[in-house]
């Protein structure tokens, strides 16, 4: 089992020996035990409050590199026929403190049906889909990140 306690910045050219693909959720745990594809054990010691990105690197006590990818999940992705709908529909969400990625042409998160119907009845465009997704972090986060 390797135990990570290190996070390095995303570098694409960083030699890795695993890669863990972890859902938006499971970027936000700093502490837990995570399995890779090919059946190894991945224990994250980070500091408490640590959200992990697409390509950042991990690492442990033996200087094993360890790369996150961000795991494609169910979502539903909401487009507007205008910007203003768009910012509407973000201020509904975020008054409702759900984990939202926000782009300038469209609003990700996770798939729930009562939130589906409001942005709906607000006449915005609703596709279910599978996709990476990358919610804000919030005010307080360490930094913005969309791909």
């Amino acid at each position: 089992m390797l135990t990570v306690t290190r996070r390095l910045p995303a570098n694409p050219d960083t030699v890795v020996t695993l890669t863990l693909a972890l859902t938006s959720e499971e970027r936000t745990r700093s502490r837990h035990r995570f399995q890779t594809e090919d059946g190894k054990t991945v224990f994250l010691r980070l500091p408490r409050g640590t959200v992990l990105h697409d390509g950042d690197i991990l690492v442990d006590e033996n200087h094993t590199l360890v790369r996150i990818v961000a795991q494609a999940e169910p979502v539903i992705t909401v487009t507007a026929n205008s910007q203003s709908d768009l910012l509407r529909a973000a201020y509904h969400l975020g008054n409702r403190h759900v984990p939202v990625e926000i782009t300038p042409h469209y609003l990700r998160l996770a798939p729930d049906s009562v939130l589906q119907s409001m942005l709906e009845h607000l006449g915005l465009h609703i596709k279910s889909e599978i996709s990476t997704f990358h919610p804000e972090t919030g005010a307080y986060g360490h930094h913005h990140h969309h791909e």
